[in-house]
């Protein structure tokens, strides 16, 4: 087993998906230990993965579970993107300004799909919109005072009386003139809101609908993601330090921490892991084909040779759930192929997922009369041998899988479909490895990428099963597999450091005369990151001075695409304001 450098105490890294919970634990002495258990146990008091602690330190469930001995606990959870895709988050209330209220409906009048005829637009993830009086202009001037009367808190407080728990702030402008917002924040805290988000601290840039929707699914996903923080926080005790993934590949302490900036928190720790080990195989001069497959999904990606694929690009824009969300996220496309993707006949044709059997009942290897799925199919074909699995399964979740229910589910499968049941299951296979093939095609070859001489870097508790189909389906000649493939998402997030994105929006034609509004702008981001890292490891090496890289996104007046430079913190040279300036004109031009 791999070994790491030597520590005071036990390291503990998590990767919690929608199927199983993976635990990599780094022993004092630097060696590792790892653990697979289902991220779903009805009957089952606690967290798996405080669970599989215990156990790996050889508690019983009776034991307190002690700080002492214990450095950290990293955790990637899908808590967040859970609540998010399957709207299970918390009852919102969005406040705008008057006039407003059906700018988010509205959006921005895209067409994903340009020759539909009907237009289905995503329903936002509010329940209610209330109007607020008040107005700033865009240079911060006062239009209308903001207007906090007795009518809009009796509206509040129907609301609130109607079982709506959080509140999300966005006003126009907001992002460069706050005070209206922080106003209205002040004054809600009356209500007792369960969550209150502000615009300005959420997502403090420029465009109001992206903007909007950002900072109402902040106040939509934070609340379950804070229970859940706490409640692992609490099983593990105060004194035990809990790091959380971001979805741009950082790690931060749950105070500091924005519940829309975890929503790719496992498969960050993948892509981390990921680079990592093809780096250390002397690969980094390839490019790099991520193919990490799960139980309930397979998540992808693609870097050139040599990317930094935590590089900040300036726009941190994404789309989740058909709706525009702010957050800077790794470059990672999901899929929902996965282990546990359902297969079925749907009276015409052979289909595989996009639904998922979960962690329960799960695939009906699992013993828990759950239906037939991609993970039943490698056990049919005798590609997952189930004396080698782990007995984690059947009721008491003490038992091996089970090809009984198999056997009979593809045989009465086949019957309707008219051949054997073997055949059913290999056609079951080559449907979800085709699923695959074109999500990573999607982000290579049809953005004009070669992938000839990538590498396939394969991971996931499914990802070894198909990935030599995967390659012939893709045309690439080289596949790595690591030793810790199989939960490689949490040694990723071992492998991870803390990180912080701060951005400030200026606005301004660049010029030598910014000098004093971008120090101030410095100024204000050094002492918001003072304040959000001030926790656990990341407020010990504040006191030492952590790294600092800025950078400036500059863009010309005639468009939306920005070019990012780096920024050594001052304007005062002439050589370095005629440099930005030559690059910003050399941009205007080329539009």
């Amino acid at each position: 087993m791999t070994a790491l450098a030597r520590s005071a105490g036990w390291r503990f890294w998590i990767d919690r998906g929608g199927t199983f919970t993976d635990l990599v634990a780094c022993s004092p002495a630097g060696e590792l230990q790892l653990r697979k258990v289902l991220s779903q146990q009805p009957g089952r008091d606690g967290d798996p993965a405080v669970a599989a602690i215990r156990d790996l330190l050889g508690l019983e469930p009776s034991d307190p579970l002690s700080a002492d001995g214990i450095d950290e606990v990293r955790l990637g959870t899908t808590v967040a993107t859970n609540a998010l895709l399957e709207r299970r988050g918390s009852s919102t209330l969005l406040l705008i300004n008057e006039g407003f209220a059906d700018a988010l409906r509205i959006g921005d009048q895209s067409r994903p799909d340009l020759f539909a005829q009907q237009i289905i637009r995503p329903e936002p993830f509010f329940d209610q919109v209330i109007e607020v009086g008040g107005r700033l202009a865009a240079d911060g001037s006062e239009l209308m005072p903001l207007r906090l009367d007795d009518a809009l808190e009796r509206r509040l407080a129907q609301a609130r009386a109607a079982g709506l728990s959080s509140c999300a702030v966005v006003l126009m402008h907001g992002h460069r003139h706050p005070r209206h917002e922080q106003q209205l924040g002040t004054w809600l805290e009356r209500f007792g809101f369960e969550a209150v988000a502000l615009s300005h601290r959420v997502s403090p840039l420029q465009k109001l609908v992206p903007r909007g929707h950002t900072t109402v699914i902040e106040a939509y996903v934070a609340p379950p993601l804070d229970r859940y923080l706490q409640q692992v926080q609490t099983a593990l005790g105060a004194a035990v330090e809990l790091q959380v993934m971001q979805s741009s590949g950082g790690l931060i302490a749950p105070a500091a921490l924005r519940a829309k900036d975890t929503i790719l928190s496992g498969p960050a720790g993948g892509l981390v892991g990921a680079v990592a080990i093809a780096r250390r195989a002397g690969l980094a001069d390839r490019p790099i084909l991520g193919f990490d497959m799960g139980g309930t999904s397979t998540d992808a990606f693609h870097l050139e040779a040599g990317a930094d694929p935590q590089a900040w690009d300036g726009s941190g824009l994404a789309t989740m759930a058909g709706l525009p969300l702010q957050a800077q996220m790794l470059p990672i496309h999901t899929v929902a192929a996965g282990g546990g993707s359902l297969i079925r006949w749907d009276g015409l044709r052979l289909v595989v997922g996009p639904s998922s059997a979960g962690a329960s009942p799960g695939p009906a290897a699992y013993g828990l009369g759950g239906p037939l799925t991609v993970t039943d199919a490698n056990v049919l074909l005798g590609r997952i041998q189930p004396a080698n699995a782990p007995h984690l399964f059947g009721p008491r979740g003490d038992q091996p899988l089970d090809p009984e229910p198999v056997r009979a589910g593809f045989a009465a499968l086949a019957q309707t479909v008219g051949c054997s049941a073997e055949a059913v299951a290999a056609g079951a296979l080559e449907l979800a490895v085709q699923r695959m093939a074109a999500a990573i095609r999607m982000i290579s070859i049809q953005r004009g990428h070669d992938i000839a001489e990538a590498v396939l870097v394969c991971y996931g508790g499914a990802g070894g099963q198909h990935a030599c189909a995967l390659a012939e389906q893709l045309g690439v000649g080289r596949i790595l597999i690591h030793p810790l493939a199989g939960v490689l998402s949490a040694y990723g997030i071992g492998l991870a450091s803390e990180r912080l994105l701060l951005e400030h929006p200026i606005g301004l034609p660049l010029s030598r005369t910014l000098d004093t509004l971008l120090q101030q702008a410095y100024g204000s981001l050094l002492a918001e990151g003072e304040e959000r890292l001030a926790h656990g490891s990341a407020a010990r090496r504040l006191e030492a001075g952590l790294t600092q890289r800025l950078a400036l996104a500059i863009r010309p007046r005639t468009g939306d695409s920005t070019l990012v430079v780096p920024w050594d913190g001052r304007l005062d040279r002439d050589d370095a304001v005629q440099g930005l300036a030559a690059t910003y004109g050399e941009l205007h031009h080329q539009r």
